[in-house]
């Protein structure tokens, strides 16, 4: 009787002893010690390299077959997502303008949300957000919407704990993000429930042939023109747009001549508005001092089109006129305004996801 006592004593002491030895090397190891996850390859997805950053907010490098070169994939974790192994997240994926990197994408309201995951994947300098009719140019593949929507998406909701349905997934986006937002919700409505354009190029019809133009501008790296449709920096000396490429290479012909622009239209969100009843639709937009010389004067116009479309067809959405809201934002086309934006949008896209 003494010998079974004496050995259940041991064995509980020597269980508590390793346990003690346990537990917290591997509390540290999902959350103490600051470095990212580690993420498995697949869905045509390579990592190259580490991950950089931190456990909350680091960002990796892929290649893949339908995009030429590397690729930056930033991820932003709720500051609570390795407290509870069992609960699941939704999703922000938010697109960055043009010539921006997901790297730059540091604004704060997307740090701030304890409440979803945010995914900032590579748009390039110039992608537009679509794959390409030409394939063969000099900048080798192009096609982002099938990167995107059949690779990052579900390589993302492999590797992390989302909710991975239409109803937890978002798709926001700056200048031409934007536009890369709305054609992404009206090609597949099945994976997202909420949309917003931030000072969004989503009027691309012959009847805005300004903003039509200014995309051609960055495919050809035109000087000028192309550094004025830019929401990150742009140097006319130093061009992010180089080598430029056909204006065709995109959609095809821009010019509204016996509809040879059709594909133009074809991807122009103001024309395919419908597509996205049943999904919460968000329009930010500033007015640019009231200023042609202001790439806002532009997209203002292109989002008031979007919201007499809207009203047309009697659809709900969320005007944001931002013109002046904030100190840091003068209505123009600006990280300081689209600061703002995001302020007002990332709250409204938590309380949608929860009800």
């Amino acid at each position: 009787m003494k010998r079974t006592t004496h050995w259940r004593r041991t064995l509980v002491a020597w269980l508590v002893a390793v346990a003690a030895v346990v537990a917290p090397a591997t509390t540290a190891r999902a959350d103490d010690a600051g470095t990212p996850p580690k993420l498995a390859d697949g869905f045509g997805l390579t990592q190259v390299g580490d991950s950089v950053g931190t456990a909350h907010d680091f960002y990796l490098t892929v290649t893949t077959p339908q995009v030429a070169g590397e690729q930056h994939i930033k991820i932003i974790l709720p500051s609570g997502y390795y407290d509870d192994p069992e609960r699941r997240y939704p999703v922000l994926y938010f697109l960055h303008g043009s010539p921006d990197d997901p790297v730059q994408q540091t604004y704060p309201a997307l740090s701030m949300s304890d409440q979803m995951i945010t995914v900032i994947p590579d748009g390039g300098a110039r992608s537009w957000y679509a794959n390409w009719l030409n394939q063969n140019t000099v900048l080798g593949a192009q096609n982002w919407e099938n990167f995107h929507l059949n690779q990052v998406i579900p390589f993302i909701d492999a590797n992390l704990r989302t909710l991975a349905a239409k109803k937890s997934r978002a798709i926001a986006g700056i200048s031409m993000g934007g536009f890369g937002a709305f054609h992404y919700a009206q090609a597949r409505p099945d994976l997202f429930s909420q949309t917003a354009s931030l000072s969004g190029d989503i009027d691309l019809s012959a009847n805005s042939m300004d903003l039509r133009m200014a995309v051609v501008a960055s495919v050809t790296d035109a000087l000028g023109a192309m550094c004025a449709s830019s929401s990150g920096t742009c140097d006319p000396n130093n061009s992010p747009y180089k080598p430029g490429v056909d204006s065709d290479a995109l959609f095809g012909s821009p010019y509204p001549v016996f509809n040879v622009d059709w594909r133009w239209n074809q991807v122009d969100p103001s024309q395919h508005m419908d597509r996205l009843k049943g999904i919460g639709v968000s329009i930010y937009t500033g007015d640019g001092g009231g200023s042609p010389l202001n790439m806002e004067f532009w997209v203002s116009g292109a989002s008031k089109n979007v919201k007499a479309r809207m009203d047309a067809l009697g659809m709900p959405y969320y005007y944001g006129d931002g013109s002046g809201w904030g100190t840091q934002c003068d209505g123009s086309h600006s990280a300081g305004c689209w600061a703002q934006d995001l302020l007002d949008l990332v709250p409204r896209l938590e309380r949608a996801f929860a009800s």
